[in-house]
């Protein structure tokens, strides 16, 4: 079995040194399928993506460089999408931008190779755009990388809106937006709305109202991100995002009023959380239900969202994959058919 890793590392500039390391890879039976050369202050940084061969491990590649004399500075997993070329890269991601504006933080997050986009402020190490923030754990961002990230930015004119409007099934016009702590009032009418059996299924306990010592958790998650559906002045649906023990997975919930309940609110909030969940690099969302409850599985078809369900801990675990069959489609129409 093979197994495919996306390296950094530092070189002195001499005659043949990269040659050397290529060399020593393939010794190690390493074949480098993608070469980059970055500028950095005082130099340059070498990046590679290897496929090694069985039992080759990433604690063998770094040692085969550093017996080179290489630094090693970063290595993850790698997939076929790391070898496109940068400059092709960047194209398409701001294709994708441009088309779609609310996947912008999509597009940032594949041009700088970064682990998640979200909103928020930066701490050391991270990338601030906007109210944007941009973060890698493998490898800190070059200059190189944040100016081609500025600029993809400068072409689409602005980070994903924060508002994002939508219509119901039936012509009713509402927004989608991130929830602040302002919104504990209105959070609170939505939950006195509710029915019982509402918030049942959300919570799965026989609660009547939402304490208030929980509102400033729904809406400030510490691992994740909160979305509002509000139409005129009032909250009508709202779901979370948030992260797991698993980096690719997050965890998700909705709650919609029940007078808004089976008009398209669900889904559309649901599209909205998946496309966030794409920009911040996750691969799956996990949602618990009541076994008997089915509400979500027709949302996440609804919204052309995959969805599998298994039996765990007496509930129904529901996996939903970000990129739906709606998404794919988009992009399949895009790539010219001599190309497919």
């Amino acid at each position: 079995m093979t197994s495919t890793w996306r390296m950094r590392f530092e070189l002195s500039d001499s005659p043949g040194a990269l040659a050397r390391v290529t060399v020593r890879l393939a010794a190690a039976d390493c074949n480098v399928l993608a070469l980059q050369v970055i500028p950095v202050p005082g130099g340059v940084l070498d990046e590679i993506v290897v496929r090694a061969g069985e039992g080759v491990l990433p604690a063998d590649l770094v040692e085969a460089v550093r017996s080179e004399g290489a630094k090693c500075v970063g290595i993850t997993s790698a997939d076929v999408r790391d070898l496109v070329d940068e400059p092709t890269a960047a194209l398409r991601a701001a294709k994708m931008a441009l088309a779609d504006p609310e996947r912008t933080a999509e597009a940032l997050r594949q041009v700088l190779s970064a682990d998640a986009v979200t909103h928020g402020t930066a701490e050391e190490g991270q990338a601030q755009f906007g109210d944007l923030v941009a973060r890698r754990g493998w490898s800190r961002f070059t200059q190189v990388e944040l100016t081609r990230a500025q600029a993809l930015l400068d072409i689409v004119d602005a980070p994903a809106p924060a508002l994002r409007g939508a219509l119901s099934d039936d012509g009713v016009a509402f927004v989608l937006r991130p929830g602040t702590g302002s919104d504990e009032d209105a959070v609170a009418g939505l939950h006195s709305r509710c029915s019982m059996r509402t918030l049942f299924n959300r919570y799965h306990s026989g609660m009547r109202t939402l304490p208030r010592r929980w509102l400033h958790r729904l809406l400030n998650p510490p691992r994740g991100t909160t979305v509002l559906a509000q139409c005129a002045d009032q909250v009508v649906a709202l779901g979370q995002l948030i992260q797991t023990g698993t980096p690719d997975c997050a965890e998700i919930s909705l709650l919609v009023e029940d007078a808004w309940q089976r008009r398209g609110v669900g889904t559309a909030l649901l599209g909205a959380l998946a496309s966030d969940a794409r920009a911040a690099g996750y691969t799956e969302l996990v949602a618990w239900c009541l076994p008997s409850e089915s509400a979500l599985i027709h949302t996440a078809a609804r919204a052309g969202l995959e969805a599998t369900t298994r039996r765990e801990d007496g509930l129904l675990r529901v996996s939903i994959a970000p990129r739906g069959r709606a998404l794919k489609a988009r992009e399949a129409a895009a790539v010219p058919e001599k190309t497919r």
